[in-house]
């Protein structure tokens, strides 16, 4: 267990870096191609961080609920994972970094016929279809819940609806996938559970004890439950570090080093070594689509902390 004056110098570090993301949100803008994500209130900024003491560091918006957007790729994986296994999924969807937007259909039909990876549009979409389970949403949300651990964890109806209304890209992926022979089952249907997991509301701190999960190779150090196999976790992570920034994932581990998942509800997921797990939360993103302030908190923290896998 660490010292106070070791934890108080940790909080300082995390106060600092809430500020050094505050001076960057003016390189930001709002999501608005979602509507309901256009309301987001731009200066938010949360960070929590949690050890596998079960020590909180916080500061900020950390308890605000946002969407969890593309984050819940990350949950999608390890479900399909769970339910239909490395050599189904995989046989679908490569493993290979994009340099194209996350919602590219470009890379369809010029490079290959299956997605790259289960970090970009077109790979989670095909990935929510291997999840072969009669009630899926209800079974990824009970997912979501224990790896977050928190129970209240719920779908936001509003985003739901307005990204069923407005998804006209994620569809036209979807038919594409489907002609070409990737996705089974019906586009609309498997569309519409994409749509309800990027809907959950989160928080910056479910998203850290989410995170410390997997630094501890999913297991809950608490009840020493192993709640995901060590192998799934150790895919997904990879799979985080290469693909998990979108197509500024290369800068974002020079910078970082963190195995990360962004959302354009402005979340930002980090598994960092040592069984400790970062989430951060701020809806000003870059133009590729990730939290200004998030990724700003979270190089200070890596710097400060010395976090960074390779340094």
């Amino acid at each position: 267990m660490m010292t106070r004056m070791e934890r108080e110098e940790i909080q300082k570090i995390v106060e600092q870096a809430i500020q050094d993301g505050k001076n960057t949100l003016y390189e930001g803008k709002v999501a608005s191609y979602i509507p309901e994500l256009a309301k987001a209130n731009s200066s938010n900024l949360g960070v929590c961080i949690e050890t596998k003491e079960g020590e909180i560091y916080a500061s900020g918006d950390y308890s605000i609920p946002f969407t969890v957007q593309s984050i819940s790729k990350t949950f999608s994986l390890i479900l399909a994972l769970q339910t239909a296994g490395y050599e189904k999924v995989f046989s679908k969807i490569g493993m290979e970094p994009t340099g194209d937007r996350f919602d590219s259909i470009l890379q369809l039909e010029l490079k290959d016929w299956k997605p790259f990876n289960p970090m970009i549009n077109a790979g989670a979409i095909v990935t929510a279809s291997c999840i072969d389970l009669p009630k899926g949403f209800e079974e990824f949300l009970r997912l979501v819940r224990r790896l977050c651990g928190n129970d209240q964890i719920w779908l936001n109806e509003n985003v739901y609806r307005s990204e069923k209304k407005t998804g006209t890209r994620n569809r036209s992926i979807a038919y594409l996938l489907k002609s070409d022979g990737v996705l089974e089952g019906e586009p609309e249907e498997v569309l519409d559970l994409y749509f309800r997991m990027c809907s959950i509301m989160v928080t910056a701190k479910d998203l850290a004890h989410y995170a410390m999960i997997l630094s501890n190779r999913g297991e809950d150090p608490v009840t020493g439950e192993q709640l995901v196999d060590r192998d799934i976790v150790r895919i997904v992570k990879t799979l985080m570090l290469l693909c998990g920034m979108y197509d500024q994932s290369g800068e974002y581990a020079v910078k970082v080093g963190l195995p990360s998942k962004s959302g354009v509800g402005g979340g930002i997921v980090a598994v960092a070594p040592g069984g400790m797990g970062i989430g951060t939360f701020g809806p000003m993103l870059n133009q590729k689509g990730n939290s200004v302030g998030g990724e700003q908190i979270l190089r200070t923290l890596s710097e400060k902390l010395n976090l960074h896998l390779f340094a």
